[in-house]
């Protein structure tokens, strides 16, 4: 076989490769992300975890007191990547009950939404942040410092 026939045979296969891994958005492969949620029962917080996560992958959470047989919540997110946009489907119980939402957000972005049967019963603000960005590393920054600590200053004159 020669150097031509053998390129005829290979080269549309690679074409096709390189093409499907060009196409798929850098958005629906696996992205480090990062959740910020407070889950609030009639106007009081109830919970406040801080996750981090992938596109792609469900993510499960629960906070059960020490010896408790029954969690006091219990938390699945699934994030997907499409386009510039994050669908979500987050799925939230409690010993009262349970809720289901599907939700858009975009890169800094936050929602509230109900997921009781009434307003205000049951009701969750959940922030979206890429992990590699300089909104998340200014958030994380904010959230080290010491109240009342500087850390540089600059002026001129």
């Amino acid at each position: 076989m020669d150097r031509t026939s053998l390129l005829k045979t290979w080269l549309p296969g690679l074409a096709l490769v390189l093409l499907a891994f060009v196409s798929t958005p850098a958005q629906a492969r696996s992205e480090p992300l990062y959740f910020a949620l407070e889950v609030r029962r009639d106007g009081r917080l109830i919970a406040q975890p801080k996750l981090l996560g992938e596109a792609g992958r469900t993510l499960r959470a629960e906070r059960r007191r020490p010896g408790a047989l029954v969690p006091d919540y219990r938390l699945v997110l699934t994030p997907r990547g499409e386009g510039n946009s994050f669908q979500l489907e987050l799925d939230l119980s409690l010993p009262e009950g349970q809720g289901h939402s599907q939700l858009a957000l975009l890169h800094g972005q936050e929602r509230k939404f109900q997921l009781g049967r009434v307003p205000g019963e049951l009701e969750v603000s959940l922030l979206l942040m890429k992990v590699d960005s300089p909104e998340f590393r200014a958030l994380m920054q904010l959230t080290d410092e010491a109240p009342g600590t500087v850390q540089s200053v600059s002026s001129s004159m």
